[in-house]
């Protein structure tokens, strides 16, 4: 029996399983460019996690006989989204977290897409917003907001500067095209071998952007450092991309970015856990309300 035959035959698991799993895998990138931070320069970190996962990718798709991407622009499709999704949303968000901005208001912004997703999703994919999913919008990017008012443009512990957060926001834009254009373009697309291929796309922007502004550095002798590249190659570049692709294949966009509200609340309860940073009674509430706003925009 072909890998395909066996995988259309073994049941699909729930899309609320799907992202039970997705959200606090998700939420762990964020807590893990906090953890590596003193150790390795950002871009050199991501060159290594990109490059061992699409390797990764690459022989055990090979070994299960998957089918590659056919012709030069199913190729192309998958390295710009490789170079959206990957490449400059986390080499903004690893960047930004190395220069200051505390991890889980790096989660925050990255959580900003559903309302860009919600008002792109239309016009470049024709997709519909219903009223009630563009009320969850609203409702979570009024949460959102009130996280990030409080300590902005602040120095000192927990504060939230200016230039970290532009180019985190950055970040989420790239992501939310990049997922518009998988959407689009990534159509019948085998996952495991597109998104090895992505990786390839990622690798563009994080090795060039590391020769102009890094020297490579890299603590080896760093347990932080091996346990965070470790998580980052299995738990995230493969386990939550993954997710990630089989939501994207299978639901509307929109939907499927609003789960990303969840992550903030998830990541700050994780870098408080970790590394002591801790939110105002007004932040908290602005959790509280972007968790709203991702039960109003999925219900049923």
């Amino acid at each position: 029996m072909s890998s395909a035959e066996s995988s259309a035959q073994r049941p699909a698991l729930p899309s609320s399983v799907l992202a039970a799993l997705f959200v606090p895998l998700w939420s762990t990138g964020f807590v893990t460019a906090r953890l590596v931070a003193p150790h390795t320069e950002p871009l050199t970190f991501l060159g290594l996690r990109f490059a061992a996962a699409g390797v990764l990718l690459g022989l055990y798709a090979l070994w299960r006989g998957a089918a590659w991407p056919q012709g030069k622009q199913a190729w192309l499709d998958a390295l710009i989204a490789g170079f959206l999704i990957h490449g400059l949303y986390l080499g903004c968000v690893f960047w930004a977290v190395r220069h200051g901005l505390p991890a889980g208001i790096s989660a925050l912004i990255a959580g900003l897409q559903p309302l860009l997703t919600g008002l792109l999703a239309k016009p470049l994919l024709g997709e519909e917003v219903s009223r009630r999913r563009a009320l969850g919008i609203i409702i979570g990017a009024v949460g959102a907001g009130l996280t990030l008012l409080p300590k902005l443009g602040a120095t000192g512990d927990g504060g939230i500067p200016f230039i970290p957060l532009l180019i985190c926001l950055a970040g989420m834009v790239a992501i939310t095209l990049g997922t518009i254009w998988q959407k689009r373009r990534g159509r019948g697309a085998d996952l495991t071998t597109n998104t090895a291929v992505q990786y390839a796309g990622a690798l563009v922007p994080v090795v060039l952007g590391g020769l102009l502004t890094e020297s490579g550095t890299y603590d080896w002798s760093s347990v932080a450092a091996w346990t965070g590249l470790i998580w980052s190659i299995f738990g995230m570049s493969i386990g939550a991309i993954l997710l990630l692709m089989v939501m994207i294949k299978r639901g509307a966009v929109a939907q499927v970015a609003a789960l990303l509200y969840l992550v903030p609340g998830v990541s700050a309860l994780m870098a408080w856990a970790m590394f002591g940073e801790a939110l105002t009674a007004v932040q908290i509430a602005g959790l509280a309300i972007a968790a709203l706003g991702v039960a109003v925009a999925n219900k049923g």
